[in-house]
Order: C-alpha cells, then structure tokens, then sequence
C-alpha cells in the first residue's frame, strides 16, 4: 500500500470514528462518512466494501494495543500483581486516548450486542484464559478465593466508571475542571490496581 493510499485510509478511518462515536452504527450513512472524509462514497466503497467492514475496522483500531498486550500477560506466569496492574494501565490507558469508546460499546451492545460480541471474539478476547489464570492463583494460594467473573467485572467496571460518567463526576466533584478530571484518571492506573490487589491478598 502507498503512502498516499495509508493517508487516504486513516483519514477514512479518523472520518468514520467521528460519525460512528456521534450517531451509532444504525445512524451513520456512508454518504456521511464520505463527505466527512472530503472524499467521494465511490472511493470510501473502494477501502472499506460495506459499513460492516468500516465499523469493524474502527473497532479494532480502537483496541489494538490493548488486547494483544493484555492477552500475552494473561497468558504468561508474571505475579498476579502484575497482570492486574498492566490490565488495568492498559484499559485505562486505551480509553484515555479514545474517551468516547464506553458509551460507544454500551450504546452498540444495547443495539444489537451479538455485532459488539462477535467482534471481540474475533479480536481475541477470550474471558475463559482470564479466568483460567484467575483460577491457577487460587489454587496457588496467591490469592483468595473469589468467583473469577466477579473479579474481572469488578476491575472493568472500576477503571470504567469515570469515563462513562464523566460529565457528572467533572462536573460535581471537580468543578467542571477538565485539566484536574484528566490528572484523576492518570491517577486510577495505580489506585484501581492497587484495590483489586489488595481486595484479594490472603
């Protein structure tokens, strides 16, 4: 692929993200998209074949750097420590550079979730090597025991919640004060890590 044609594909790509994040997969056209790429629909058809493929490309663009990583230290014999530490960095880390992804996926999941769900199979997220991982700590007697599903619902939905409700925290709890709502979930990489350890050390 050429340079010219790897521009043209992140801007498509940087277009489609805006309209996706803004109207949902049911809600964008891709006359839209084209248009918000400055380009016309017969080229936008030539990258990207249908909305499917475009709305997959945008998903998996959003969590590249995330899922690889975290899989290879779910899979690996690092501390539980550490994996619940580069989980937990990773997650945040990722939805700090893209604010708008938990809406997105709540909105999409609610919409038609076998979509959201076949596409993070796809990318390989596979719960079951979590848990499996989870499970090994136990019977080692690193860790308490704890119904694993519990344990990784409780990390997601900690390092969540402040993105999600973010102009209700922002703004009743700082002030409305982006640049300090920013400094606090730097701040969640080490504190939601460091509960969750704590929560299950024996």
């Amino acid at each position: 692929m050429s340079l010219k044609e790897t521009d043209t594909e992140q801007i498509i790509l940087l277009a489609a993200k805006e309209v996706f994040f803004k109207k949902g997969y049911d809600g964008a056209r891709m006359q839209e998209i084209a248009d918000e790429a400055g380009i016309n629909k017969a080229l936008l058809h030539y990258y990207f074949r249908s909305k499917d493929k475009l709305f997959e490309a945008i998903f998996n663009n959003a969590f590249q750097k995330f899922i690889p990583r975290v899989v290879e230290k779910m899979n690996s014999d690092v501390s539980f420590e550490e994996k619940v530490e580069t989980f937990v960095e990773n997650y945040i880390t990722t939805i700090i550079e893209v604010p708008q992804i938990p809406i997105f996926v709540l909105t999409e999941l609610h919409r038609n979730p076998e979509r959201i769900v076949g596409m993070m199979k796809k990318m390989g997220i596979q719960p079951q090597i979590i848990f499996s991982g989870i499970q090994k700590d136990i019977e080692n007697g690193k860790i308490r025991a704890i119904n694993p599903r519990h344990l990784l619902i409780n990390i997601i939905a900690l390092s969540v919640f402040p993105f999600a409700a973010k102009p209700l925290l922002q703004n009743m709890l700082f002030d409305n004060n982006s640049g300090e709502y920013h400094k606090f979930l730097l701040e969640r990489k080490k504190e939601v890590a460091q509960f969750i350890i704590n929560s299950v050390k024996i």
